[in-house]
Parts: structure tokens; sequence; C-alpha cells
């Protein structure tokens, strides 16, 4: 399973240099895996927090550019962690960054993470494939 989602480019996402700010490229990923998320788990995307993102920016997202691509795929599943492998496409094909996050489930009374349920390590792996 991945996901394919386009982002809109706003102005504030520009710096001084005339490209999207290196910051903003997370909100982008964000975008996307919080759709795979919520297309894969449901609700239970909401009990997820970020506990690594690891991210190559390979080419600047000019300011003439009002669209980008962010793919999103599950790629591992631990006992309370999921892997993913995410990147921004420029529009014609290039790639602007990519990157790999791992996201953690958490018990929202302990606020501290979590063991999958069956039912969703089930999911998951079907996902993955």
């Amino acid at each position: 399973m991945s996901v394919v989602t386009p982002v809109t480019l706003r102005w504030r996402d520009f710096d001084a240099l005339g490209h999207v700010n290196n910051s903003v490229y997370l909100s982008y990923l964000e975008v996307a895996r919080d759709r795979l998320m919520r297309d894969l788990l449901g609700d239970v995307y909401l009990s997820m927090v970020i506990a690594r993102i690891e991210i190559d920016y390979r080419d600047e997202i000019p300011l003439d550019t009002s669209e980008v691509t962010v793919t999103c795929r599950p790629v591992s599943v631990g006992t309370s962690s999921l892997r993913t492998e995410e990147q921004i496409l420029l529009p014609g094909g290039g790639v602007a960054a990519t990157a790999i996050s791992v996201g953690v489930v958490r018990d929202e009374q302990t606020r501290s993470s979590r063991p999958w349920t069956e039912a969703e390590r089930t999911l998951i792996v079907d996902a993955i494939g």
C-alpha cells in the first residue's frame, strides 16, 4: 500500500532564497503520512507520535512551483512502531526529498507507547505486503 498525495504550496512556504524552506518539507511529508495512517488504521493515527525522521534533501523546490506530490508507504512494523518511506516529488517527477519516518503508537491514558493490537498489526503487515 502506498499513498500519493498532492500538496499545494503556500506563499509562506518560501524563504528569501526563492525556494521552499527546508523545515517546510517536514510538513509536506506529514500530510502524506497522516493520510496513509488514516487510510490504514482509521482514528488510531491520532494516537501516534513521531519518534524519528531521517530526510535527504535532493533538490530545491523553486518559487514558481505551485504543487508537489508526496508519497508514503509502510515498510516495517515493530512492537509499537511503524517505519515509513516517503518522497516529495517535483512537477515533472524529479525528487526533492526522500525520508524515513518512525511513528510510535501510544496509550492515551498513560501517554507512553503501547503494543499494536493484533487487528492493527494484521492491517499493517497486509499493507506492507
